[in-house]
């Protein structure tokens, strides 16, 4: 397993991290299989959208903060509820298919890392599968 460091200036923000995920499939000399993210933060998610128009990730943020607001009724003393609900609906992991050492992406596709509860400094696992 490998590890990529996010690290988030806002409370609610989608980071691109496709150029690290990148990064490290070469870095390792990785070439066929499967990548597996993983996010080991309950207030933290991960996906995959659009990458090429930056407003798309902002109307994620935007959208998110008006479904789940920061403040409400919620029950967990923490006051951080809201970040819970949003990971439960990003998730907490991805798959991404590798071919000749490179992400098999959709043309648009970028990969996120979705923070909630920020600003904080963050991990993602990286698990690499072997294609057989």
């Amino acid at each position: 397993m490998e590890l990529i460091n996010v690290s988030s200036t806002k409370r609610v923000q989608c980071i691109d991290i496709t150029d690290k995920v990148s990064r490290l499939v070469n870095d390792m000399g990785w070439e066929e299989g499967a990548l597996v993210l993983f996010v080991p933060h309950t207030t933290a998610g991960i996906t995959i959208n659009e990458g090429a128009d930056p407003a798309v990730h902002r109307d994620v943020e935007e959208s998110l903060t008006k479904l789940i607001p920061y403040r409400a009724a919620y029950h967990h003393l923490e006051g951080n509820s809201d970040a819970h609900i949003k990971t439960t609906l990003t998730g907490n992991s991805a798959l991404v298919i590798l071919e000749n050492g490179r992400l098999r992406l959709g043309t648009w596709q970028a990969i996120f890392f979705c923070e909630y509860d920020g600003p904080r400094s963050r991990k993602v696992w990286v698990q690499y599968l072997i294609s057989r």
